[in-house]
C-alpha cells in the first residue's frame, strides 16, 4: 500500500482553496459529483470505458471534467495531472472492483478513505474476523459444502453487486453452480427482511450520537435492493420449476429501494455500527466516512450481518434530495454531500492528513 508519508508529502504541495474531487464514472459518481458541487468543490471524472454522454442530462451533476484513460495502465502513469489539479479521490465499489484492491491501495493519489479497510473487506474470511470479533451477530458458515443440510447462500469474494451468487440446499446443488476459480463463501440463507443500513462516521464532530472512542455516527439513510432475477422467480412457482426452463436464481443488483425501519430497530443499529467503528481501530487503523452494514432483520426483530461495504454504496443513490433520516440532522444532504462537507470542515479545521490515505 502507497506509504501514508507519501499521501501527506503530495497534499503538502495542495492549494488547499483549490481542492478537486474525483471519481470513476460509474455506481454513485452523479450524487458523489452532485454533493461535491454543493459544497463548492470543482469535480472531476475518470474514465476508461464508460459512457459519459449520460452526464448531459443532469446538469448539477454533471464533472466539471472529464479525464479519459486508455486502461487502468495509462490512469496510474499519468497521476501527476491529478496531482497538479489538487485531487482528492472519493472511492465507491465499482472503482475498487474494477480496479482491484492491490492496484487501488498502490495508487498514489489522495483518497479519502483508510485504505487498509480494503484487505478486510474483499476477504471474506478476514470480514467476518472483523464483524464477529465486533460483537454483532453474522450467518452460520459452511467450511465444507459436503455438511450443507439446509438453503445456503453461496458468495464470491470481493464486490460484484450480487452477481454469481447462488442459492443451494444440498451438496449436489452445490457442486452444480459452483465457479471454483474464485474464491467463496458458503453461509447460512437467513430468512428475514434485508435491510441496508447507510452510515456515516466522523472522528472530528462532537455533536450527535457519540462513539466510546471518540466522534459521532450517523445513519443517512437504509435502501433495499432490487435484484434478478430471484425478485420475480415466484411467477413461474418454485426454484425446481424454474430450473425446468433452464433459469437458475441469480442475485445482480439493478436498482434500490428507500425504507424506513420500525423505530424500535434503531438502537439495535447504532449498537451494531459503534461495535464495528470501534473494532476498526483496534484491527487496522480504523475506518472512517461513510459504510454500510447490510443485515436481515428475522420474526425475532433481531440483526443479522451478512457483510460490510467500507465506502459509499449505489444504495444511498435514491437520497440526493436527502432522507427521512439525513433530513433530521443535514436536511436535503445526500451521502454524497455529507462526504463533501467532512472534506470542506478538514480543510479549514486543518484536519485534512488524517482523513486522507
Amino acid at each position: 500500500m502507497v506509504p501514508k508519508s507519501r499521501i501527506d508529502s503530495i497534499l503538502s504541495g495542495y492549494d488547499p482553496e483549490d481542492i478537486t474531487i474525483a471519481t470513476l464514472c460509474s455506481h454513485s459518481s452523479l450524487q458523489i459529483f452532485h454533493g461535491a458541487r454543493k459544497m463548492g468543490f470543482k469535480t472531476m471524472g475518470l474514465t476508461i470505458t464508460h459512457d459519459t454522454k449520460y452526464y448531459d442530462a443532469f446538469p448539477l451533476a454533471k464533472p466539471d471534467e472529464i479525464v479519459r484513460y486508455k486502461n487502468f495502465e495509462d490512469m496510474e502513469s499519468r497521476i501527476d495531472e491529478l496531482h497538479e489539479k489538487n485531487v482528492i479521490l472519493v472511492p465507491h465499489g465499482s472503482f475498487v472492483e474494477y480496479m482491484g484492491p492491490k492496484r487501488f491501495e498502490d495508487y498514489e493519489v489522495p483518497t479519502y478513505c483508510n485504505r487498509a479497510v480494503l484487505q478486510w473487506e474483499s476477504d471474506r474470511d478476514m470480514e467476518r474476523e472483523w464483524l464477529t470479533s465486533s460483537g454483532v451477530s453474522m450467518p452460520k458458515i459452511f467450511t465444507d459444502a459436503r455438511e450443507i443440510n439446509e438453503p445456503v447462500l453461496v458468495k464470491y469474494h470481493g464486490a460484484k453487486g450480487g452477481r454469481g451468487f447462488f442459492i443451494a440446499r444440498d451438496y449436489p446443488d452445490f457442486k452444480q453452480n459452483i465457479d471454483n476459480s474464485q474464491p467463496y463463501t458458503i453461509q447460512e440463507y437467513c430468512l428475514g427482511t434485508r435491510y441496508y443500513l447507510h452510515f456515516f462516521y466522523s472522528p472530528f464532530k462532537k455533536e450527535g450520537y457519540s462513539v466510546s472512542r471518540g466522534g459521532t455516527l450517523e445513519l443517512l439513510s437504509i435502501d433495499r435492493r432490487d435484484e434478478t432475477n430471484i425478485d420475480e422467480m415466484y411467477k413461474l412457482g418454485s426454484v425446481d420449476d424454474a430450473k425446468r426452463y433452464g433459469i437458475t436464481p441469480s442475485f445482480v443488483v439493478t436498482g434500490n429501494i428507500p425504507v424506513v425501519i420500525r423505530e424500535s430497530l434503531l438502537p439495535k443499529a447504532f449498537e451494531m455500527a459503534e461495535k464495528v467503528v470501534n473494532r476498526s481501530y483496534e484491527l487496522f487503523g480504523g475506518m472512517w466516512g461513510p459504510f454500510c452494514l447490510e443485515t436481515v432483520v428475522t420474526d425475532k426483530l433481531e440483526f443479522k450481518v451478512f457483510e460490510i461495504s467500507t465506502r459509499i454504496v449505489a444504495g444511498t443513490n435514491p437520497f440526493i434530495s436527502g432522507s427521512p433520516y439525513a433530513d433530521l440532522i443535514y436536511p436535503g444532504l445526500s451521502t454524497g454531500g455529507r462526504i463533501a462537507l467532512e472534506i470542506k470542515e478538514a480543510v479549514e479545521e486543518g484536519n485534512l492528513k488524517e482523513l486522507m490515505t
